[in-house]
């Protein structure tokens, strides 16, 4: 039997005018990063990869069950954008793995780096 971890979500914000990523450039700091769950109203947990400067928020708690996930992330009480995520847990050929049905970015343009996996916020 093999076993398939979901992917990790990974977000870099910037700023949509100067392209600056809000971290690098001092405009926010991590420790005020908010996510919520807004069908439970619970937080998420995420990481924040400093290292390199590359000042990414990393998601990886989706897609570890069949579920629906809305996530509302914000920076000191400013909404950045929504989250939304319906990804079901699955068997096949003896592995586990998981099929994402739908995947959404609201509230904010973004463009998506396909090959590093990486959705770029961009924050007016």
């Amino acid at each position: 039997m093999c076993f398939s971890p979901p992917q990790s979500f990974l977000f870099e914000i910037i700023e949509k005018t100067s392209g600056e990523n809000i971290f690098t450039n001092g405009s926010y700091k991590s420790e005020n990063i908010e996510i919520t769950d807004k069908l439970n109203n619970k937080s998420v947990k995420f990481t924040f990869i400093s290292e390199n400067n590359m000042n990414l928020i990393q998601i990886g708690s989706i897609g570890w069950e069949t579920e629906i996930v809305d996530l509302k992330i914000g920076i000191s009480d400013k909404q950045i954008f929504d989250f939304y995520v319906d990804v079901e847990r699955k068997m096949g050929d003896c592995c586990s793995y998981s099929e994402y049905n739908e995947i959404r970015i609201v509230a904010s343009e973004y463009e998506l780096d396909s090959q590093k996996g990486i959705y770029t916020i961009l924050m007016e």
